[in-house]
């Protein structure tokens, strides 16, 4: 079967042939992969920028953590889940041994691993996986928008973190995928005003609108970031700011925006360190959390959502393409005219 991996520890991804992963095993379900989005990670990966070192040891690696499929096979023990119903798959695997997942936190977990990061994942045909990892989707659901319940997990987990409430004021610094997912978990959470930041980004920024964002910043027409929030909503500071760019320079702009008391989540990866105005994070009393990735009670409750409500979320799938055309898709992701780009195999 055709599959994009990451073969070595540089630059690069390859199209190449890959045996069939073969019968699942007891508890697995075996998935015919339906639908798979390119993350901004994986463009990381193909650039092969620092941050992903953790991942030499298990190359070469299908990538693809964004997937939903139909189920092709059962495991024994396999209750629940029938041929052919669509799913979508958490990509996280808990060792469920050490001290974090022993206590129950297995957000913390020491040795997990992730299909399409250190575990072959989604851009191939067929993808092995825990059946307690795979969650039903609505029937007749469109599999790109399955394909969008990972990276709106990843946005409600930082709203989790950012403890955002019914009626505040949120800021998203980034309009790419997680940063569209953030702000439509926002408003699903009852903030009453979501504004989302881009540079020289207008197609993102107008999908992130059409999601559910309540107004938009473009810095190249507004490089005062401050400023342009007070006009926009006629208040002084956001109560939260999720970060979604990776860019470090963007931690100081959410600082900025932030209110006293309020909570700054940096949820992109950084390539290099950033700096903090130290002085207004102790006198403001101002909090800065990390959040990664996604808790598994996120995707019932995604999935939910998507079912009830799939054309809120249709705006963030751009285009579709065969997996034959994976490299033409990530070089369609670098010219960011596009929101998430899905790969079919």
């Amino acid at each position: 079967m055709l599959a994009l991996r990451k073969p070595a520890p540089a630059p690069g991804l390859v199209l190449q042939d890959v045996p069939e992963p073969g019968d699942p095993g007891a508890g697995e379900v075996l998935v015919e992969v339906a639908a798979a989005g390119i993350c901004g990670s994986d463009l990381h990966l193909d650039d092969w920028t620092p941050g992903y070192e953790f991942m030499a040891g298990a190359m070469p690696v299908t990538l693809g953590h964004e997937f939903s499929g139909r189920v092709a096979a059962t495991g024994a023990g396999v209750q629940g889940l029938m041929r052919g119903q669509l799913v979508a798959v958490y990509p996280i695997l808990h060792c469920r041994q050490c001290v974090n997942c022993v206590r129950g936190d297995t957000a913390l977990c020491l040795n997990r691993r992730a299909l399409g990061v250190t575990l072959d994942g989604g851009f191939a045909r067929y993808v092995r996986a825990p059946a307690a990892n795979c969650i039903p989707l609505a029937q007749g659901l469109d599999p790109a928008l399955g394909a969008l319940v990972e990276p709106l997990c990843i946005g409600d987990h930082a709203n989790i973190v950012g403890e955002v409430k019914l009626g505040e004021t949120v800021v998203v610094l980034g309009p790419g995928t997680i940063g569209q997912a953030a702000a439509r978990v926002a408003r699903w959470r009852g903030a009453s005003r979501v504004v989302v930041v881009g540079l020289r980004d207008e197609a993102r920024l107008a999908t992130a609108r059409a999601v559910g964002a309540t107004h938009s910043i473009d810095l190249a027409s507004t490089p005062d970031v401050l400023a342009r929030f007070r006009a926009l909503t006629g208040l002084d500071h956001a109560d939260v700011v999720i970060e979604a760019t990776g860019h470090p320079a963007s931690i100081a702009d959410g600082q900025r925006l932030l209110k006293k008391g309020g909570i700054l989540v940096v949820a992109g990866i950084h390539a290099a360190p950033a700096s903090l105005d130290l002085v207004t994070l102790v006198r403001q009393r101002q909090q800065v959390r990390g959040a990664h990735s996604s808790l598994r009670p996120s995707w019932d409750v995604m999935a939910q959502r998507i079912g009830d409500e799939p054309e809120s979320v249709r705006a963030m799938v751009s285009l579709s393409l065969p997996l034959s055309e994976a490299l033409e898709g990530f070089a369609r992701c670098r010219k960011r005219d596009v929101s998430k780009v899905i790969l079919q195999p």
